[in-house]
C-alpha cells in the first residue's frame, strides 16, 4: 500500500493586477493556514519520504513551509510542471513516475485540479478542496505506477481553522 497526502496551497493573493498567475505569493494568511496545517502533520507523526509541488510559487512557497516543519531539506521538493499545468491525467502520470522505495508522498497543488483528483482517485464524490486543506489518500497498490481510477480510500480530510 501506498500513502498519498493531496495538499492545496494556502491562500495566495493578487497584490498586483499585472503578476502572472503563477508568480502569486502566500498571504499572511495562508502563511498561518501552511504553518498550522505542517504542525498538525508534525504532531500525528507525519513524515513523507518524497516532497512533490507545482512550481507556481505560491504552491513551492505551502511545501517549503511544511518541509521546514516536517525537518525536510527544501531542496529534495520535486518540482513538477504538470502539476501547474493541470488535468488528472498530468497529476496521475506524476505519481506514476515515483520511485517505488517511496512509500509516503505529498503534492502540493491547486483547485480545481486537486479535488478532482481526490474524486478520481477515490472514485467517491469530493468537495472542493480548502485553501491548504490535505486529503489524505491510501493507495491499494504496491507500486506507483499502478495508480489508476478508484485505486485509492478517502483515510481523512482536515483543512484549516476558519478565521
Amino acid at each position: 500500500m501506498k500513502t498519498l497526502y493531496l495538499v492545496r496551497h494556502a491562500k495566495a493573493g493578487w497584490n498586483d493586477p499585472a503578476q502572472a498567475d503563477f508568480d502569486r505569493t502566500l498571504t499572511k494568511r495562508g502563511h498561518r493556514q501552511a504553518e498550522e496545517m505542517s504542525e498538525r502533520l508534525h504532531e500525528k507523526g507525519v513524515l513523507p519520504d518524497r516532497l512533490v509541488s507545482s512550481p507556481a510559487h505560491r504552491a513551492l512557497e505551502t511545501a517549503e513551509i511544511f518541509a521546514d516543519e516536517l525537518g525536510i531539506d527544501r531542496e529534495g521538493i520535486a518540482r513538477k510542471i504538470e502539476i501547474y499545468e493541470g488535468g488528472i491525467d498530468k497529476l496521475a502520470s506524476v505519481l506514476r513516475e515515483l520511485p517505488d522505495e517511496v512509500n509516503t508522498a505529498m503534492l502540493f497543488g491547486h483547485n480545481p485540479t486537486i479535488s478532482h483528483f481526490v474524486q478520481w482517485l477515490t472514485g467517491k464524490p469530493a468537495d472542493s478542496m480548502d485553501t491548504c486543506g490535505i486529503a489524505k489518500i491510501e493507495l491499494h497498490c504496491d507500486h506507483w505506477r499502478d495508480t489508476v481510477e478508484g485505486i485509492g480510500k478517502l483515510a481523512w480530510y482536515k483543512y484549516p481553522e476558519r478565521e
